[in-house]
Order: structure tokens, then sequence, then C-alpha cells
């Protein structure tokens, strides 16, 4: 495959998305009956070169893009042009993909499983910190305090799964000027950034000059595919954790807290932010 044809290259991919919520009848505390909707929730079994190695529980809005970037973040598969395709096939609740060279020592590689803290536990194979260290962020990254407010603005007024039916955890990918590219919901916030990663991966999109935005914590394991995805700006709606702060830290990834309206915690990558007194002040003046 020439250079050109690697940059062309798109593996073959079924095209599944199914319905994201679920209507059920509901009675509220005057004995009124309604139907609500609720997140539509359902197993995706992954099968690599027909192995099983792992079930997904999801909304299923992006299974294709979910399976690519699930392999990709458990450092399975290192590059696109190693898969062949991607089938979806709900009738069975299962994904089928095939690579073209086979993954090498794939029963070694997915024997130590770790249970997470994501939605649903899910599971990473291998050592957390494995090649951490060989990741390096772009040190001219930087984020204007505008940019910041943009995305947490932008997210407040997207259409969501979660402001019609709740129980679901955003994902989303911004510039650094603050334009959405991707948003994927789904039951676990895990899958959502495997979705996005499946997505930057086929649209060619680097991380270098990117934000990621999550409404779920930022424990180790989204920080780590953060960094493995090159993203330096990490948001989120809620906190981190101990160890997610430890591993933002060692790759000199900035990483924003309690991102509600003006109002942020920065914990660490203090010099990648751009403080504009500007933004602060006429939020001081907003009624």
């Amino acid at each position: 495959m020439t250079p050109r044809d690697i940059h062309n290259y798109r593996p073959l991919l079924s095209k599944a998305s199914t319905s994201l919520t679920h209507e059920v009848e509901a009675v509220d505390e005057r004995g009124r009956r309604s139907t609500i909707a609720i997140p539509a929730e359902r197993p995706l079994t992954v099968y690599v070169d027909k192995r099983e190695l792992v079930t997904l529980m999801t909304l299923g809005g992006a299974p294709e893009a979910l399976t690519l970037g699930y392999l990709r973040n458990q450092r399975l598969v290192r590059s696109l042009d190693a898969i062949a395709s991607i089938q979806v096939d709900w009738s069975v609740a299962a994904v089928a993909v095939t690579t073209h060279n086979g993954i090498a020592d794939v029963e070694q590689r997915t024997s130590k499983k770790v249970v997470t803290t994501g939605c649903g536990q899910g599971s990473v194979f291998g050592g957390l910190m494995d090649d951490i260290d060989q990741i390096s962020l772009p040190a001219g990254a930087r984020l204007r305090q505008s940019a910041v407010y943009q995305i947490i603005d932008t997210v407040r007024v997207q259409q969501s799964i979660y402001k019609q039916a709740g129980s679901v955890h955003g994902c989303a990918l911004f510039t650094d000027a603050g334009e959405l590219l991707y948003f994927i919901e789904d039951v676990g916030r895990h899958n959502a950034v495997d979705a996005i990663a499946g997505n930057m991966w086929l649209d060619r999109v680097g991380g270098n000059d990117k934000v990621f935005y999550t409404t779920g914590r930022l424990t180790s394991e989204m920080v780590i595919k953060g960094a493995q995805m090159g993203i330096p700006f990490l948001l989120s709606r809620s906190g981190t954790t101990q160890m997610g702060h430890m591993v933002a830290e060692r790759v000199a990834m900035c990483l924003l807290t309690r991102c509600t309206g003006k109002h942020f915690l920065l914990l660490t990558g203090q010099h990648r932010l751009e403080w504009e007194p500007q933004p602060f002040d006429a939020a001081l003046k907003e009624p």
C-alpha cells in the first residue's frame, strides 16, 4: 500500500446506528400516567478475527466508531490500515472486526484485565501506565480563557439524549478555538471517548490542537485515553481523581474541572491556559 493509499484508506464499515431511546410508561407522585423516553442500553460483543474479545454496553449510536476507538485506546491496533472491516449485526448483538494480518500476541495482551471506574465497570487490557512515559503532548499548545467559556456554553445548549431522557454521559471534541467537531453520548463516558477516538482516526483528525470535554469525572483511564489521542486539554463538568490528576501532571496536560457557566478549576498544566481578564470581567456583569 503506497503512502497515498494509506492516507486515504478506510476499512469497510457497516452503518448500524440504532434507536438511542426507548419509550416506557411511568406514573408520577399523583398517580398520573405518561410515556417517557429512557436511554436504550444494549450489549455489543466484539469479535476480532472470530475471537471473542469483550462485551460493551452501549446506546448503539456509533457502534463502528466505538469499536474502532476501543481497539485504538486499548493499544491493540496501532494504525487504521490494520483493520479490513468492522461489521455490526444487532440481530446477534455483535460486531465482527477483521484485520489484515491479525493482532500479534493477542491472547497474552488481553490476558490481564483491570476493572476501571468507568460506568458499567469498564475494563482495560494491560497495565494502566503502559507507554504513558512515551507520550509527548505538544509543548506549545495553548488555550484561551474565552475559548473555555465558549466550549462550556456550546455543550450547555447542545441538543442531547441527556436532556430528553437523562442517564447518559456526553463527550465532545473541540478545536482550540472552541469549534465543536464531535459530540457523542453513551451509557458510559469511556464508550463516548472511544467513539470519538474512532471518528478521529477515520477522519484523520489529530489531537495536538484539540480540546476534549466530558460531563463525567476524569479518572485515570479517561486521562490516559486523552493522552493517547494526543489531546493537551481535558475539561470536565465534574471532577477528577487522584490518579487522573497524577497522570495529567506526568504528561503535562491541562486539566480543568467543575466547568459550568463561567467557573472552572485549573488543576494541572497551568502554563497552557492564556488568562484573559476581559471574559471574566464580563461574566461578573451578567445578571
